[in-house]
């Protein structure tokens, strides 16, 4: 993949990982166009960064994101890149009846969004001879942390997901990546918190990019980053490690 020259939209893009990928992007000549729900937080970015495209969508609502495809394609039409990155990572305690709203708002953001919007862009992508998917799955889609039963299987599902659509796109010009990251240094999980804008610690952000821009450099289309290699490739002997 050319990691120049592009327009790229970038779901949850303003913080953690989404972020990275856009500033990371933006010093690369690209356009960069992120979406997410706080408009606050939106106008802080485009304050720091003038270049950056910005656009208020909650990814879990289907009018939303279909009016978010709706406005790409109208306004830039140019898009050749989706990156699927937006996520949501809560506590679920089986033990107990489940919060069924917090089931669906976990499921909705992590899979259905993905699944709607690739299709969505699919079409309009195939017309570009330089375009890509890029879904961020996770090492825990391999080795779930069974105290986040509901974010594991939603990872596991993109993870298969994304095999189906690289198979359906195999004749087309679109590379279907997928990047599954490690515990990456974000927000991510902030529900587990009593301060949610606290960190939960693990691969810097910054060092996250570096591999993840190297890998897509050099094509890998399943790239498992940092430590996520070993919870892909050693399943079985590290799910009883993580959940002892």
């Amino acid at each position: 993949m050319e990691l120049s020259g592009n327009t790229i939209l970038i779901t949850g893009g303003t913080s953690g990982i989404g972020l990275g990928f856009a500033e990371a992007f933006l010093s690369t000549d690209n356009h960069v166009i992120i979406c997410g729900r706080r408009k606050e937080r939106l106008h802080q970015i485009k304050e720091q960064h003038p270049n950056i495209i910005i656009r208020v969508a909650d990814l879990s609502i289907d009018d939303e994101r279909r009016a978010l495809f709706e406005w790409t394609i109208k306004n830039y039409p140019d898009i050749n890149v989706l990156i699927n990155n937006a996520g949501i990572q809560l506590k679920t305690d089986l033990t107990h009846p489940v919060d069924m709203d917090r089931v669906k708002k976990e499921t909705d953001i992590n899979f259905y969004a993905p699944i709607h919007l690739a299709s969505l862009f699919a079409g309009h992508l195939n017309g570009r001879s330089d375009a890509a998917i890029i879904n961020i799955s996770s090492g825990l889609a391999f080795t779930p942390l069974a105290t986040m039963p509901i974010y594991c299987a939603t990872k596991a599902a993109l993870h298969s997901f994304t095999l189906s659509l690289r198979h359906q796109l195999k004749d087309s010009f679109v590379k279907v990546f997928e990047i599954i990251p490690p515990s990456v240094d974000t927000e991510l999980g902030h529900d587990f918190r009593s301060d949610p804008s606290q960190s939960h610690g693990g691969m810097p952000v910054a060092d996250f990019i570096n591999e993840t821009l190297e890998a897509l450099r050099n094509d890998i289309l399943e790239a498992a980053v940092g430590q996520s290699m070993n919870l892909y490739m050693k399943r079985e002997e590290l799910f009883g490690i993580l959940n002892r």
